[in-house]
Order: structure tokens, then C-alpha cells, then sequence
């Protein structure tokens, strides 16, 4: 026995003391192998993970928080912010009898556009009229729908960008939207992720990243998924239900507080002695630090989500006492207090998912959405600049793609009355922090169908708000992730101020 080594590295250079002392009181490998098993992220031998960014912006930045608002299904940029009168005057024509270079013929048609139905969606061409009036406001002569009167209103304190395309023509375009990649490609981590990965936080007590809104398509967690940046960057679902604002994360049913404290505070204690003797373990860091926040946002959420704490006048602003906008007036309602707590990005998914996608009526379903979104967003707009707010809080109001200038027509409808989906040319626009106000940026052709002045794909908007939060997205790059250069995205400075 004398031979038997008592030191030096055994296996994996583990000591047997080491190796004695957790299998006899390895309470900590108990507690925190039950929490990961829970979590789906035990696993064996992981490779060491990258150090990541410091949490400091990379240059002195433009705004602290964003509120990013999000319309899913697509919503017809002819009919809110990018009318055009030649739609009317040559209703009914095709795009060939028009006194305009047909747009399917122009190399900007397959250039931006990549099928994944098996179709081209565009080849309809009978020139559809537009079904809402508008009318020109502030001071640059902003045409805006007259379903939009309250927004109309605020545009001297917005810059909208009406050069927008995306390339996917299906309903993955809203993925696209938000992390940058066609369907048909490597996915990549969200825009909130980014942020998430790339930014310490402003309020230890509540999370970087939230999602505001319900959905019952499971697809739509990648609007806020991490990817490869690892679960601890992903978005985290938060609710307006003031029973339950924190789903997945609510003290168990007769779990008295101080009860769950003291749990809390043993694995704490196990996890530190597991943390000094595994100090390489980056999972196990990363996995304890969302423990302790999730700790953390039970007492922090409610307090924040509770919009009782409001003046009757605030819910007024943001249309809580109307049925119609109560709704999406609490969501974002909620997503101001947040981004006032020190949220840093706030996904606020201000529909019902595909609830713009009016591939027929129109009319009927554009005017119905937009006065439910209306006076919500434009009580969001006056609510940040009264309260100074709007120096800090950037806010971005996108959708996936637009709509055709073409009616609709494919077999089957009897009274064609909407519009495809159109990835070639649609708006998008920001407000606040960072922003100059007033502008309107780009333009699509006289029918609307291609961005043809100064064109901006998605990751443009990616790129823009990163930078408005002091981040160079070049520096974010993960070791061993090749990246396309449209992936990290350009700003667009003329927007800026």
C-alpha cells in the first residue's frame, strides 16, 4: 500500500481526496444535478466554453434599453405608412399595361426573394387599389393611413425606414426578422440574444431580455432564442396575468417564501463549494447566476408587471380602459416600466401570431388590427418623451415583410379581396433614443413593390440598434461561428442622431 500514490492528478486531474470528498459529501453534485436534469442541460465532458464580451458597451452609447415591437403576419406597408397613389389610378391593370418597368422583371425580383413553398408568390399581377385613404402629416409631409390617426400624430418624433426587403416569402420571414438567417440557412442567435450576450445588466433583479405577448405557435420562441450563444441568452416569457407573472418560474403551491429562501440559500452554499472546486465548469457558473435571478424576479416581477401602481390617466394614454387596445396597452404599458427598471431589450409581440397576414379582406382585417395597436403605440411614443424617457429607450416597430401591390387571385377565391406576402419592399421605423426624429429614410418604386433607394436587409436594423447601444456586432463573433458579413448588418447613420 505504501506505493500508492496519496497525491497527484488521477483521472481527468482529480485527486482522490477531491474524488472522496464528493462522492461521500458531494451534497452540492446532489442539488445541482437535480436542477440540470430538470433544465435538459446536464450532460457529460462539455468543451470550455468562450469568455465572452466584458459586459461594457464597446463605445460610449445612444441608448441603454429598447423596446422592439413586433406585428406578426405581415402588415401591408401600402395601407399604413407607404401609400401609393399610382395603385389606385391603375387598379385593375396588370403590371405589364402600367407606365412602369414591370417589377418582376427587374434583377432586384430573384435577387431578394428565395423560395421555400415551392412557388414564386409573386407571380400574381392584376394591380390591386388601396383600400384606405391617407393623408400627409408633420413637418416632412409623412403620408400615413387614415386607420392610423393617433400614430399620425407622432411622426415628427419618428424616423421611418420605407426601404426594407427580407428574402424569405413564407412565414419564417418573422425569424428572419429577428435573428437575420432565410429559413433554408444556419440559424443564428435573435437580436435580444446579441444584447443579452453582449451587455452587463442595468437591474440585478430582473432579466436582460423579455418577451411580452402570448402565441400558440411554439415556432415563435425563436424570435427570442439564443441559439448557439447557450440557453442563459435567451428571452424569458413574462406574463400580464397578476396571479402568475412569471410562468415556469413561480414558487411551488405551498412553498412559504421564507421556506424557498432557505432552500435557496443551502444550494447557494453547496454551489460556491462546487464552483471552487470546478472553477472551469463555465456551465455550472452560468447555470447558478440564473438560479439566483430567477430567485431574484419573484419578489422584483410582480412589482414591475403591476400596472395598478399606474394613475387612471396613464391607462387612458395607452387605451386600458377601451376593450379594443386594453390589451396591447398593458403589453406596453409593461415593456415601459421594464425598460424603466433597467430591461435591456424588451420583445413586445403586439398581435396575435400571423394576425396581419390578410390574404383576403384586407380592409376588414388591417382596419380591425390597426385600431387595436393605434393609440397603445402612440401612448408609448408621448409616454417616453414626456417622462424624458425617450433619451434613453430606443423603440423599434417592425413585421416581417409587406404586402403585394398585386391582388391576390390564386385558385380558389371565388372574391379575391387581399394581398400576398411581399419580402421585395416594405416599412419599418424607430423612435427615441438616439434617433432623429422626423426623417424618412429609403423608398420602394411607384407601385411599391421594390426598396430601390437606399435598400436596407434586416440585419441593417440589427446592426443599427447594436450600435446605438455601443456595440461594434463584429466583436461579438464567437470563436469556431463563421458568420456571413450581412449577418452583422450596416447602421443606418442617416436615421441616427
Amino acid at each position: 500500500m505504501s506505493n500508492i500514490p496519496t497525491r497527484g492528478p488521477q483521472c481527468n486531474h482529480i485527486h482522490r481526496r477531491q474524488f472522496v470528498s464528493d462522492l461521500g459529501l458531494g451534497f452540492a453534485g446532489l442539488a445541482m444535478g437535480s436542477m440540470l436534469h430538470w433544465d435538459g442541460v446536464g450532460r457529460a465532458d462539455a468543451p470550455r466554453a468562450h469568455a465572452g464580451p466584458d459586459g461594457r458597451p464597446h463605445f460610449a452609447p445612444k441608448a441603454r434599453s429598447v423596446i422592439w415591437i413586433f406585428l406578426s403576419g405581415g402588415v401591408s406597408h401600402l395601407e399604413t405608412f407607404d401609400p401609393k397613389p399610382a395603385l389606385n389610378r391603375y387598379a385593375g391593370k396588370t403590371y405589364s399595361e402600367a407606365p412602369f418597368p414591370n417589377p418582376q422583371r427587374s434583377p432586384l425580383f430573384l435577387l431578394r426573394s428565395r423560395s421555400v413553398v415551392g412557388m414564386d408568390r409573386d407571380l400574381y399581377v392584376k394591380i390591386f387599389p388601396l383600400q384606405v385613404g391617407s393623408r400627409r402629416y408633420g413637418q416632412n409631409g409623412m403620408d400615413v393611413s387614415d386607420w392610423l390617426p393617433n400614430l399620425a400624430g407622432c411622426v415628427d418624433d419618428i424616423a421611418f425606414v420605407r426601404s426594407m426587403y427580407t428574402t424569405d416569402n413564407d412565414h419564417a420571414a418573422e425569424f428572419q426578422m429577428h435573428h437575420g438567417r432565410h429559413a433554408l440557412d444556419e440559424k443564428q442567435p435573435s437580436i435580444g440574444s446579441w444584447i443579452h450576450y453582449g451587455l452587463g445588466t442595468l437591474n440585478d433583479n430582473l432579466p436582460k431580455f423579455v418577451f411580452l405577448g402570448q402565441y400558440r405557435d411554439t415556432r415563435v420562441r425563436e424570435n427570442f432564442a439564443a441559439d448557439y450563444l447557450g440557453p442563459q441568452h435567451n428571452g424569458i416569457e413574462l406574463s400580464l396575468d397578476p396571479n402568475n407573472p412569471l410562468p415556469f418560474g413561480t414558487r411551488g403551491r405551498g412553498v412559504l417564501p421564507r421556506e424557498q429562501q432557505n432552500q435557496f440559500e443551502f444550494v447557494n452554499e453547496l454551489n460556491r463549494i462546487a464552483a471552487a472546486q470546478h472553477p472551469e465548469d463555465e456551465q455550472l457558473q452560468a447555470r447558478i447566476r440564473s438560479y439566483e435571478l430567477a430567485f431574484r424576479m419573484q419578489r422584483s416581477v410582480p412589482e414591475a408587471l403591476d400596472l395598478n401602481r399606474e394613475t387612471p390617466e396613464m391607462h387612458r394614454l395607452y387605451g386600458i380602459d377601451n376593450p379594443t387596445t386594453a390589451v396591447y396597452g398593458r403589453r406596453l404599458l409593461a415593456a415601459r416600466r421594464l425598460a424603466e427598471r433597467g430591461v435591456r431589450f424588451n420583445l413586445v409581440y403586439l398581435s396575435d401570431y400571423g394576425e396581419w397576414d390578410s390574404h383576403q379582406d384586407l380592409r376588414g382585417n388591417h382596419s380591425r388590427s390597426c385600431a387595436r395597436i393605434d393609440k397603445p403605440v402612440a401612448g408609448l411614443l408621448k409616454d417616453l418623451k414626456r417622462s424624458g424617457l425617450s433619451d434613453d429607450v430606443l423603440v423599434v416597430f417592425c413585421t416581417e415583410f409587406g404586402r403585394t401591390p398585386a391582388l391576390e387571385s390564386r385558385a380558389g377565391l371565388a372574391n379575391p379581396t387581399g394581398r400576398d406576402h411581399h419580402p421585395h419592399g416594405f416599412t419599418v421605423w424607430l423612435a427615441g433614443a438616439g434617433i432623429r426624429p422626423g426623417v424618412i429614410h429609403g423608398a420602394t418604386d411607384e407601385l411599391g413593390f421594390h426598396a430601390i433607394e437606399h435598400p436596407h436587409y434586416v440585419t441593417d436594423i440589427h446592426a443599427t440598434v447594436l450600435h446605438l447601444l455601443g456595440l461594434d456586432p463584429h466583436r461579438l463573433a464567437i470563436p469556431g461561428r463563421q458568420r456571413l458579413e450581412i449577418d452583422y448588418g450596416t447602421p443606418i447613420r442617416q436615421i441616427m442622431a
